[in-house]
């Protein structure tokens, strides 16, 4: 047994193998810096990308910076579940908290989007790991049954990085320089003391029983998944620029092809030891509710990244502003999170959920396809919280439903699993659903201007401004998109048929996104409920060697 395993035996009470609430609050406490360190970065990001995006000047190729960081994070996230598995969560915890600082600090000093790019795949990284082992570790020590009673400290850790992050990244993207460094850069810099708290807090407190198994490591896997997506994944990007049907494109699709042919094969030949054990896919509920998991994970990321623009480009507000008027989401995601696992330990009835949820976002994704430049902000907020009380419903539920089901041996993987198809849904929604606003902006502009081009007041406008009209001649694809400042200091005649443009390219994300969700919606009531276990994931772990041994007694 593991030198961890004996400072953690003495305080297990009774023979149940379950730890003291203390205990438990002891690793929760070092869990929740690694996940404050994840979802900081991620609300920061939200509200600064723009102006990060701006500031060097890759506004239309903004996605690679996103996509490279969901690559990298979607591709190490199975494999950091299985490595754990196999070596402990606490050493693959620690290293994803390493990684991310390293990739929080280069991303800083970025000179360029690309380079960016390249900074946030090292720090996707890490974060592959952070969120991952979060929800692993606590099935580790927290029976599906109970787990409600903690969900809160998570959420609140959640909730508080939702409203903090969102005004700190608008507040470094808003500033010049701050300590004579530019403003934005602070958006990285300020994860590099987070971070080190966060090495200490969990190398001192997260000390969790481990068996370590003797496997080996799938990095064949690892490699044909990484063949598979990063292909697909470019061409989503890249595919307005080439063309869908082009050589370029179809070179990509048939190497992404030849890459999950290939994954599917070593995964066969690999059999326990696979990165993704093929045996869990014949379990219902783990292959149903990965499924709506990278639906969910579609539709959701392609709102989430879309909001932001249509409230800064369309709507004018500063970053900060932005992450401000986001809030209703928080507290909607804060408030079913924490009533939903308070109603599921009460009741241990976890289906009702999703099922809510997911209904709930399709609904709201369809009323902000009808959002445009006149649109009151207060309506925008109250579905921005009606989008917050469906995904609090859903984004724990559906992990708990696949950790209830799994063997206590793979649930490193099985959790892992459940982030994994999640941040793929979100890789490849980002990607896409970014495409589909830039390739149908210019031509959604160029209607705007259409349309207006024979009102005296844009005339007028058009008239004081020659610099403008003389640019316009070329029509409305002669306009940089890179960088949107421009639209500031603008006429707001002049601006309006370029915002009405925004919003239309952005009503059609919301209103694909909403076809998306629905899918899922319709899966959701095909998941089966089986009561909520009990027991922990170390107590399942006990029981299971217990009835192995009496069996070969018996067989004696």
């Amino acid at each position: 047994m593991s030198e961890t395993t004996s400072r953690v035996e003495p305080e297990v009470q009774g023979d149940s193998g379950g730890l003291t609430h203390r205990q438990i609050m002891t690793i929760v406490a070092g869990l929740m810096m690694g996940m404050l360190l994840a979802a900081l970065d991620m609300t920061i990001m939200g509200s600064a990308t723009k102006t990060i995006a701006d500031q060097l000047h890759g506004q239309t190729v903004q996605a690679w910076v996103t996509t490279a960081y969901l690559i990298t994070s979607t591709i190490s996230t199975p494999l950091y579940g299985k490595l754990s598995d196999i070596l402990g969560r606490k050493p693959l915890y620690l290293t994803a908290i390493s990684l991310f600082l390293a990739g929080s600090a280069l991303s800083a000093i970025s000179n360029s989007m690309y380079e960016l790019a390249a900074f946030r795949a090292l720090q996707g990284l890490g974060a592959g790991g952070l969120m991952s082992l979060v929800f692993a570790i606590i099935a580790d020590i927290i029976s599906p049954r109970e787990r409600g009673r903690y969900q809160g400290y998570f959420m609140a850790v959640w909730g508080t990085s939702s409203v903090l992050g969102p005004v700190i990244g608008g507040f470094f993207a808003g500033a010049d320089t701050i300590f004579g460094i530019d403003g934005w850069r602070w958006v990285f810099l300020v994860n590099v003391p987070v971070g080190i708290i966060a090495l200490f807090v969990v190398a001192k407190v997260l000390n969790v029983p481990h068996n370590k198994v003797d496997h080996r490591v799938d990095y064949w896997g690892a490699a044909a998944l990484t063949v598979a997506l990063v292909p697909l994944l470019v061409v989503a990007e890249q595919g307005r620029e080439w063309g869908w049907g082009s050589g370029r494109s179809l070179a990509m699709y048939g190497t992404g092809v030849i890459g999950v042919i290939g994954f599917v094969l070593i995964e066969r030949w690999m059999g326990d030891e696979a990165l993704l054990p093929l045996r869990l896919f014949r379990r219902p509920t783990f292959s149903l509710t990965n499924v709506i998991n990278f639906v969910m994970g579609l539709g959701m990321f392609g709102m989430m990244m879309t909001i932001p623009l249509y409230l800064q480009i369309v709507k004018g507000a500063t970053p900060t502003e932005s992450g401000l008027l986001t809030l209703p989401m928080t507290a909607g995601i804060l408030t079913a999170s924490m009533g939903s696992g308070i109603l599921i330990s009460k009741t241990g009835r976890y289906k009702r959920f999703p099922v809510i949820g997911l209904g709930l976002i399709t609904a709201a994704l369809f009323l902000f396809a009808q959002i445009g430049v006149d649109t009151p902000l207060w309506k925008t907020m109250l579905i921005m919280g009606l989008a917050g009380l469906g995904l609090g419903q859903c984004m724990q539920t559906l992990i708990l439903s696949i950790q209830n089901d799994a063997p206590p041996r793979d649930m490193g993987v099985a959790t892992a699993a459940a982030t994994f198809f999640r941040s793929i849904g979100g890789t490849v929604g980002t990607a896409v659903f970014l495409s589909i606003l830039f390739s149908t902006v210019g031509d959604k502009i160029a209607n705007a201007f259409i349309g207006v081009r024979n009102d005296p007041a844009f005339l007028a406008a058009l008239q004081q401004n020659p610099q403008f009209a003389k640019g316009l001649q070329g029509g409305s694809s002669s306009l940089d998109l890179n960088n949107t400042e421009f639209l500031k200091g603008l006429d707001p005649t002049l601006a309006r048929p370029i915002l009405t443009g925004f919003a239309e390219s952005a009503d059609t994300v919301f209103m694909v996104g909403g076809f998306v969700v629905a899918v899922a919606f319709v899966l959701v009531w095909f998941l089966k409920e089986t009561p909520l276990s009990t027991q922990s994931g170390i107590q399942r772990t006990a029981s299971d060697e217990q009835e192995a041994a009496a069996a070969a007694a018996i067989a004696h």
